[in-house]
């Protein structure tokens, strides 16, 4: 199985690529930080391939997945695992704030399917695109209004992939809270945020249940993501949510 993994430099992403490569499969880590693709890569060992990519540039998404293709020898699977969520109320955020989450969580989303479309449809692959519970499962988080409503964004997003190119498996991931990695693994989600604006919206979380405080383990969601990816475009699996099991209060 050869696998496009964007967004392997950290967090989740490169969870999913270092799984994917040490359970066998040949593949491809794009990102921005090439020092950290290459550990990466060398994580995930066998012929792992570190490229350079920046989604917010149609250029740089088209040359990283093209150099991808021909290194692997052809996409069976994509894996679109880039998010940025700023943490910010909505009355105060900005042009720029709300250009960036939409250049990065959907806009880059397309250019990276549209780039590997062509190879995903000869191999009849499987693309996955990481969404969040928040624009799906719950209402939208209070302070993480653009991340919840581009996140929205990229679920219709990959239903109008699903519509124009059935004969590839588009499939939304559903995340709920995860653990990460450690090391270069750990998430960065929350690394910019206000921690004064953190503090005033956790409870707010918390009291509406939107978290649980159950954490899954990362490596149950590169299982999940093996699976899917595996399935190929024939299993038709439109969305998998994995999420952690609310566990039940003690009697």
């Amino acid at each position: 199985m050869r696998v496009v993994i964007v967004g392997a430099s950290s967090g989740l992403g490169r969870c999913i690529a270092t799984g994917l490569g040490q359970g066998g499969a040949s593949v491809a880590l794009l990102a921005r930080r090439e020092d950290r693709l290459a550990n990466a890569a060398r994580e995930a060992g066998g012929d792992a391939v570190p490229i350079r990519c920046d989604v917010t540039d149609e250029q740089s998404c088209r040359g990283a997945i093209a150099e991808a293709a021909e290194r692997l020898g052809g996409i069976d699977g994509l894996v679109y695992a880039t998010g940025i969520g700023a943490l910010a109320l909505l009355v105060d955020l900005d042009a720029e704030t709300w250009q960036r989450s939409f250049a990065t969580n959907v806009t880059g989303a397309s250019l990276v399917t549209a780039a590997a479309l062509p190879h995903l449809e000869r191999s009849g692959g499987t693309a996955a695109y990481l969404t969040s519970v928040s624009a799906s499962e719950t209402p939208p988080w209070p302070g993480l209004g653009a991340y919840a409503v581009s996140k929205a964004a990229l679920d219709k997003l990959v239903e109008a992939w699903r519509g124009e190119h059935p004969q590839v498996g588009f499939t939304r991931l559903v995340v709920g809270e995860c653990a990460g990695g450690e090391g270069e693994s750990l998430t960065e989600f929350s690394a910019a945020w206000d921690p004064d604006l953190a503090t005033e919206m956790l409870p707010i979380w918390m009291a509406r249940e939107y978290m649980t405080g159950a954490l899954m383990d990362v490596a149950e969601l590169v299982r999940v993501v093996d699976t899917v990816l595996r399935c190929g475009s024939s299993a038709n699996l439109p969305s998998v949510a994995v999420t952690p099991r609310k566990v039940p209060p003690t009697l």
